[in-house]
């Protein structure tokens, strides 16, 4: 198989909305939003926790700004439709800044300026 001969794992998810990434990485994304909303902790905190803390590359926050924040809630919606997923539901901080035109790295301004 191509897949294998590139040095991936095929996964067969049959007929449905969105992969195997989509339904892990939103909810973390999600996850994340919320916690801004509730201001347990700042934009930098979280960001800084997860790239120290787990070695990824970018925190939640880079991570949407780069996505595009209207990316994020397009997918979500779509597969909350479909799973009716609570975790899937946008959160209503994300879905303001889209309506502000705040869509991160693309237009200079998301969660952070650019």
């Amino acid at each position: 198989m191509l897949c294998e001969r590139l040095g991936k794992t095929p996964v067969d998810l049959g007929d449905r909305a969105g992969y195997v990434v989509n339904h892990l990485l939103l909810p973390y994304l999600n996850s994340a939003m919320r916690m801004l909303e509730s201001r347990d902790l700042s934009l930098a905190e979280v960001d800084a926790a997860v790239e120290r803390g787990f070695g990824y590359p970018m925190g939640p926050f880079a991570l949407l700004d780069t996505i595009g924040l209207d990316v994020s809630p397009a997918i979500q919606q779509r597969l909350h439709e479909e799973f009716d997923e609570p975790s899937l539901t946008p959160a209503t901080l994300l879905e303001q800044l889209v309506d502000l035109g705040h869509l991160g790295r693309k237009t200079g301004m998301g969660l952070r300026a650019y």
